[in-house]
């Protein structure tokens, strides 16, 4: 008796076929992760079994009392205000007071998860609470959770619908590393209560649990195999650079006229009596490139909001931005026109009607998205961006439908479109395998090669960073611990 059976499951959308005659069986005590690269299928897949895109053709059978108790945890999360009635929230939300009380705390969000099964209630808040270590967050808004504390809450919340099979779409990517490594553990812990895991991921870092992986390439199930056969079938990656092309899409680029790019004295910024960021100094001249390292809810995230124009509480520090003081007349948009940006946050949040040609252009602008008449000119150089990143085309298709790979290039070109003084790169491989790391961190080197921009980049992984890197600011608890 199978937990799960897929038999020539295909999936088209709008004439792209997704998944293509895709078969492997689940069985019990079997635990699967599924790997390929970005848009192989993994999250499609992911998506048919829980029900979410039923196939096309095919068949899948699920084992007894399976199909209505699978929770899919998928790489996005869609968290609603305190009405209920939409996702509303937005990406600065999180650091203006007023707003951010329209957000659930943790622990309300957790009491609104019901059983899917009544009367079947091994997992309770409290036992959730405990395996994912989530006390010091429950008075938390969740919109003030970094991106690593919100993928173990919805790991968590998953469990209070007591599944019989948890589907997981890349669980490990921003997670810091301490919980990476336990990360077996807490997986061990679900398995040993009956549940099936079927997970994507990146094949690097395998949770020792996990028994079986099935590589996806095209859309279609290339192998299946026990977990230790898995390393010699890698694919190859696609990605390719043209330096050329980079040089010359770049080449308007003036080099920074400041003395301090930022300058920060004793910076403190407080939530509720929670200190995010204590007495924090930092100084970053034109041209470094420095990494910002830390667990999850360091407060490295917080610390990028003040440069970035997005924290109100920048103008109670002593913060210098570009030469010039924070509250001596600049505005947000003075401050983000010499900045570009990329973090999974800012993918969160951006509208899903975009297409990869409008969010490339959005750059010019600073916004999430393009909201005003394209203009030729500035869609022609996003064109080229397109084909210099090889990913030209997925020009008009909307950014939610790309791979993860071609959606960081996208957010990269739109960060650097406008030829910006501070390049800021929050976790910009996330989701993507080593092999697409190392080669985005070789186009990031290319990038600061033809500009010379001054580059912050923020990452889990310090044996992973562009060789530009040449300095260091780690935070632990909101404190500068090393620099």
């Amino acid at each position: 008796m199978s937990i799960l059976s897929l038999q020539n499951i295909s999936i088209k959308n709008r004439q792209h076929l997704l998944l293509n005659n895709v078969g492997f069986t689940v069985k019990p005590s079997e635990h699967w992760l599924l790997v390929g690269q970005s848009g192989s299928g993994k999250t499609v897949l992911l998506n048919a079994i829980a029900g979410v895109m039923p196939p096309t053709a095919g068949i899948l059978n699920y084992g007894p009392d399976v199909k209505n108790r699978i929770a899919l945890v998928t790489s996005k999360h869609h968290f609603k205000d305190k009405t209920n009635t939409s996702s509303n929230l937005y990406y600065q939300q999180r650091y203006n007071s007023s707003d951010s009380d329209q957000a659930l705390i943790v622990a309300e969000y957790l009491e609104n998860k019901q059983p899917a099964v009544p009367g079947s209630t091994h997992w309770t808040v409290d036992k959730v609470v405990s395996l994912f270590q989530l006390e010091h967050l429950l008075s938390k808004e969740l919109i003030k959770l970094s991106n690593g504390e919100t993928k173990r809450l919805r790991i968590a919340s998953a469990l209070l619908a007591q599944p019989k099979v948890l589907l997981l779409d890349d669980p490990l990517s921003g997670l810091d590393q301490q919980t990476q490594r336990s990360f077996s553990g807490i997986l061990t812990k679900i398995i040993e209560t009956g549940i099936t895991i079927v997970m994507s991921g990146s094949g690097q870092e395998i949770p020792t649990p996990i028994t079986h992986a099935a590589v996806l390439e095209h859309g279609t199930v290339t192998h299946t195999m026990p977990v230790e056969e898995l390393s010699p079938l890698m694919t190859k990656p696609t990605l390719t650079i043209k330096p050329e092309a980079i040089e010359a899409l770049t080449s308007g680029y003036v080099k920074a006229p400041f003395e301090w790019v930022i300058k920060m004295s004793h910076v403190n910024v407080e939530y509720d009596k929670h200190i995010i960021l204590n007495d924090v100094d930092w100084l970053v001249k034109p041209g470094e490139k420095w990494a910002l390292f830390g667990h999850n809810g360091a407060g490295k995230s917080t610390l990028l909001s003040l440069i970035n124009g997005d924290n109100p509480q920048a103008y109670a520090n002593d913060i210098i931005l570009f030469d010039k003081k924070r509250g001596t007349g600049e505005s947000i948009w003075d401050i983000k026109q010499n900045i570009g940006f990329l973090s999974p946050e800012l993918y969160q949040y951006f509208p899903a009607d975009q297409s990869a040609l409008q969010v490339i252009e959005s750059g010019f602008y600073d916004t999430q998205g393009l909201f005003r008449p394209s203009s030729a000119a500035k869609a022609e150089k996003a064109l080229q961006w397109l084909k210099a990143l090889n990913i030209d085309q997925y020009a008009t298709q909307l950014l939610k439908n790309l791979p993860a790979s071609a959606q960081r290039l996208c957010l990269l070109a739109r960060a650097v479109i406008k030829n910006p003084y501070l390049l800021i790169l929050d976790e910009p491989c996330q989701g993507l395998d080593q092999q697409q790391r190392v080669l985005f961190n070789q186009l990031v080197d290319a990038i600061v090669e033809a500009t010379g921009v001054t580059l912050i980049y923020v990452t889990h992984y310090l044996n992973e960073l562009p060789l530009c890197i040449n300095q260091t600011l780690k935070l632990d608890q909101g404190k500068v611990v090393n620099s």
